[in-house]
């Protein structure tokens, strides 16, 4: 071997360590998987319960970070901003990547752009609340509405939030109601104010209602999903009940910031696989009224992000929602 022959071979020795680094296997440290509200919520318990399955899955363990404000804005931007290697992942819900994309004057992020998608866990179906002195099915209430103009109220979580969209949606998808719009600081005191009459009829998810609703404090009328809960199977689907295609549902999906490597999408891609497809895992979601995705895919997910927007958007505007 001549001189140039070992300089070169001493050049690749030196460096090959440094390759192997730059090049180690995924992932090789703890990965932070920021939840963009707060504690004890159901983005936060379905988040957590996906983080301790892929720490499982990959030997690494997935720290929750909790970063809740601005409508889940600043969890995504936290993550929108990362760099993309994997290491830090959006727990994305329904205000991130459905509402805030239109709802906002200024969004702070572009929710296709600005993201990489990894998987699909869940989605959270709706139920239609109401008193219950009030008529016992879903056309039942649409009809005291529509004869009794102005004389009723609904309550939300707050203006722009899901479940004051999934309201005007109803609304729309029945031909039009007048009924004033509450807003509340949350989806507790709006429930609360219905059970003591101060409003009607909300929409929330199942998980908060059905105890009341087996208590006989609410009544749910209708399950805003194509097919009944297993949980509940006596409760209607939304269009069993006579509202056509109607659907509504709160969601949570896996996301990295825009640039993630293809091979680490693909580990995380099978790690989610395996994770929708332990019994455990859809118990979990079942016992909680969500639909656990069947088609977990990148690709999917990237599609059903799309479709959400374009489904809530006119929502959206027909309703005023204007957050600034």
């Amino acid at each position: 071997m001549n001189r140039r022959q070992l300089i070169a071979a001493s050049l690749g020795a030196l460096a090959a360590p440094g390759l192997a680094r730059a090049q180690g296997k995924f992932p090789e440290h703890p990965i932070r998987f920021v939840i963009p509200f707060a504690p004890a919520g159901p983005t936060d318990i379905i988040g957590r319960k996906a983080a301790e399955k892929m720490s499982a899955l990959l030997g690494q363990t997935w720290v929750v970070d909790n970063k809740a404000g601005a409508a889940g804005s600043i969890g995504a931007v936290e993550v929108k901003n990362a760099k993309p290697d994997g290491y830090t992942l959006l727990c994305a819900p329904s205000s991130t990547h459905a509402i805030n994309p239109t709802a906002f004057v200024k969004p702070a992020y572009d929710a296709i752009k600005d993201f990489t998608p990894i998987s699909s866990i869940c989605v959270n179906p709706l139920v239609l609340v109401a008193r219950p002195e009030m008529p016992d099915t879903v056309l039942g209430l649409v009809d005291l509405m529509k004869k009794n103009p102005g004389k009723y109220s609904y309550g939300s979580s707050g203006a722009g939030s899901i479940l004051h969209l999934a309201a005007e949606y109803f609304k729309r998808e029945v031909g039009g109601l007048d009924v004033e719009h509450v807003p509340y600081k949350g989806s507790m005191p709006a429930l609360n104010d219905l059970m003591s009459g101060q409003i009607v009829w909300m929409f929330e998810t199942f998980s908060t209602t059905l105890q009341l609703h087996k208590a006989g404090k609410v009544r749910i009328l209708a399950y805003a999903y194509s097919k009944r809960a297993a949980i509940a199977p006596d409760i209607p689907t939304m269009i069993e009940a006579g509202v056509k295609g109607y659907e509504a549902y709160t969601f949570n999906l896996i996301l990295g910031p825009a640039g993630v490597p293809q091979p680490v999408i693909d580990t995380l891609d099978q790690a989610s696989r395996k994770m929708m497809a332990d019994p455990d895992m859809v118990k979990f979601l079942e016992n909680i009224a969500a639909v656990p995705a069947t088609d977990t895919s990148p690709e999917r997910t990237a599609k059903f992000i799309r479709d959400e927007i374009a489904k809530w958007a006119p929502v959206i505007r027909a309703a005023g929602v204007k957050i600034e």
